[in-house]
């Protein structure tokens, strides 16, 4: 049973997504059925949504669309991570329209397509501050090399659950693994941080990856953050740039084959569970 952390939508007929005219691989419908059809065969029984960087004035839209899915009968969808804007004196506000939905479990600000500076505005921080009392989490989407900021905002809000976002996103096909594992540690020290496992093979070589090109990085994150501080998800339809969700469940379940029944069980399922379902 895999618990799908990182599920991406992309209906270009209802939302704009400013950033696809830079990602003409990923310039297609993404659908709920599409991906129910192959979530169903793999294993996955339950997915959060995340935000896709919609424009911003349709960032409440992209949380109704979720919440329209998660009322299909026996969707697969329970929750959601919405888009926010840290760095904008609005943001108290939209968290407090946000709390009055329950399918929102976090929130989202993709910042390695801003300045390296914006997280580390007093503004930005004291909002992030915000979510200690409330019931969601900020994930964290930052490039390897941008690790060290994140260590700053994790100590800047130590009271804060952060997720980051696929282990860091290392640089698998370029075979930069110790300057990556060393600040990835270095994050991992923060017992406010938890570890998202979702769609390495997209950062690999899309046509010679094989899963030793893949083991150092996966037990790298699973080394420095433990089983009980680590989550799953497959990052569809990103990951179909190094392959397909089926691909990434396998390679999952081989790299994690020697692993005890219980490790298992609290990286693919149990632990997103707990952060993100037991109110």
């Amino acid at each position: 049973m895999f618990f799908d952390t990182h599920l991406h939508l992309i209906d270009m007929d209802r939302l704009e997504y400013p950033w696809l005219d830079e990602a003409p691989a990923l310039r297609a419908n993404a659908s709920f059925e599409d991906y129910s059809r192959t979530a169903r065969r793999v294993g996955i029984t339950r997915t959060l949504h995340m935000e896709v960087d919609v424009a911003p004035a349709q960032q409440m839209a992209e949380t109704e669309m979720v919440e329209e899915l998660m009322a299909v009968p026996d969707s697969l969808i329970c929750g959601a991570i919405a888009s926010c804007r840290p760095e904008n004196e609005g943001f108290p506000t939209y968290v407090e329209n946000v709390l009055q939905r329950p399918a929102v479990r976090g929130l989202r600000r993709v910042l390695h397509v801003v300045p390296d500076g914006v997280s580390r505005q007093p503004l930005f921080r004291a909002n992030i501050n915000r979510l200690a009392t409330t019931r969601l989490t900020f994930d964290m989407c930052f490039l390897a090399r941008q690790l060290p900021i994140a260590a700053e905002l994790a100590d800047a809000c130590p009271d804060v659950t952060f997720v980051l976002d696929h282990g860091g996103v290392p640089d698998i096909r370029g075979g930069d693994h110790a300057n990556w594992a060393r600040d990835l540690r270095a994050l991992a020290k923060r017992p406010n941080v938890i570890a998202k496992l979702s769609g390495f093979i997209a950062y690999a070589d899309p046509d010679r990856w094989t899963l030793n090109d893949l083991r150092p990085y996966v037990e790298t994150v699973i080394d420095a953050f433990g089983f009980e501080r680590l989550v799953w998800g497959s990052d569809s339809p990103v990951v179909t740039l190094g392959g397909s969700i089926e691909t990434w469940v396998a390679a999952t379940q081989a790299l994690i084959a020697d692993c005890s029944a219980r490790e298992r069980a609290l990286l693919t399922h149990e632990n997103a569970e707990k952060l993100w379902l037991a109110d």
